[in-house]
């Protein structure tokens, strides 16, 4: 049985990778593509990603524009725009539909930094349990001989430092978030 810090470390750093993307994800005052990459639309009588059925460009900072390839499946993007609980209202002009990002109040950006709080414990409790993981190994490799309690000690150790600075990162993450969304 042997040791892989490198893998501790990789799933770490998902864990901040998926931070991150669920924060990209969070409205703030400016347009960004990313808030609508995650629709889903029925189309051709299945379940589609917005992003197969057309182009999404941001080409003002307060708005999105989706250019959609085929006029059969218009109103359908449209209607999972309308419907998502994004809060967005999507105006329609030939295959392009604009989406105007509006502004957020104060009750709504105390909300969104609630969620980016939960998604930041989130990711803090995946680093804790990669943690966890890692420890739970050591040990195991310790009772079966294969660790002596010094390398045990000292890659424990490794761990706890390698924590941290993950934590540290996903706290970074949230702060600059909720800047970010508390910016008027």
């Amino acid at each position: 049985m042997s040791f892989d810090m490198k893998d501790i470390r990789k799933r770490m750093d998902g864990a901040v990778v998926v931070l991150r993307k669920e924060f990209a994800g969070l409205r703030t005052g400016r347009a960004s593509a990313s808030l609508l990459e995650p629709l889903v639309v029925d189309a051709y009588g299945a379940r589609m990603q917005i992003t197969q059925l057309g182009n999404i460009n941001v080409p003002e900072p307060r708005l999105i524009t989706v250019q959609v390839w085929d006029s059969s499946v218009v109103k359908a993007v449209e209607r999972a725009i309308r419907e998502s609980d994004l809060g967005l209202n999507p105006q329609t002009e030939g295959t392009t539909i604009r989406v105007p990002i509006p502004d957020l109040n104060q009750e709504r950006r105390q909300e969104l930094t609630k969620v980016a709080g939960k998604y930041a414990e989130l990711a803090r409790v995946a680093v804790r349990n990669v943690r966890r993981d890692g420890m739970d190994h050591l040990k195991r490799m310790e009772r079966d001989g294969d660790l002596t309690e010094d390398e045990h000690r000292q890659k424990s150790q490794e761990i706890q430092t390698l924590t941290d600075e993950h934590v540290k990162l996903v706290d970074e993450a949230y702060h600059e978030k909720e800047r970010e969304i508390m910016q008027v």
